[in-house]
């Protein structure tokens, strides 16, 4: 089995069976006006991370990571959007150290290019990855305007956490989905989660 790398989120680790696989490519999709990038924000805590941000400024991402309580660490955060954002976070991918974390926070700006350069942009990451040995997170938002290429991104990502949130008139529930898993086990069921200050699983019960 492939060396497990510890997302820094234990409840998460636990479910997954310590981690994942070093050299992988995760995507994680979730509605815009959801608690998702809390995800994001304690993946920063577990090794050295680049952080690229294509549609927040790069203070802006620094700003919300400082005020959040949950735990996170010290990442280095890059603003990739505006002009040329595929050119620009292929030159900062470059850069990544041994067994680092990258996360693209959105990579729908990069879906939206041509499908064979995007292609070839997936194909050189999933390269780096695996010659570092670390792990990229591709942050994904669903919705009516998602990018033609999230097939692509799914289909080449090694494990997809799907993040549904879904509002009743009692309560916002998170489910966490993982219906793909390469070098691993993917989950049958869905995982209840609470994600207020930080990711937790929601063990309350259900009520039929």
């Amino acid at each position: 089995m492939a060396r497990r790398l510890s997302t820094g989120i234990n409840v998460l680790d636990r479910e997954i069976e310590g981690g994942l696989p070093a050299g992988s490519i995760v995507l994680l999709s979730a509605e815009p006006a959801s608690q998702s990038e809390l995800f994001l924000y304690e993946l920063t805590a577990e090794r050295q991370t680049l952080y690229l941000t294509t549609v927040r400024s790069d203070q802006a991402v620094v700003d919300a990571i400082d005020r959040t309580t949950t735990r996170t660490g010290d990442p280095t955060v890059r603003d990739v959007g505006g002009d040329a954002p595929l050119d620009r976070a292929n030159r900062l991918i470059g850069t990544l150290p041994e067994e680092a974390t990258l996360i693209v926070d959105v990579v729908d700006a990069l879906e939206r290019y041509d499908r064979g350069r995007y292609r070839r942009f997936l194909n050189e990451l999933q390269t780096v990855m695996v010659n570092t040995g670390g792990v990229a997170i591709l942050h994904g938002l669903n919705g009516v305007d998602v990018p033609n290429h999230r097939d692509l991104t799914a289909h080449v990502a090694d494990v997809v956490f799907d993040l549904r949130t879904t509002v009743t008139n009692a309560e916002v529930e998170n489910r966490l989905v993982i219906p793909k898993f390469r070098g691993g086990k993917a989950l049958s069921e869905p995982i209840k989660l609470r994600l207020a200050e930080s990711v937790n699983i929601d063990t309350s019960r259900d009520i039929a």
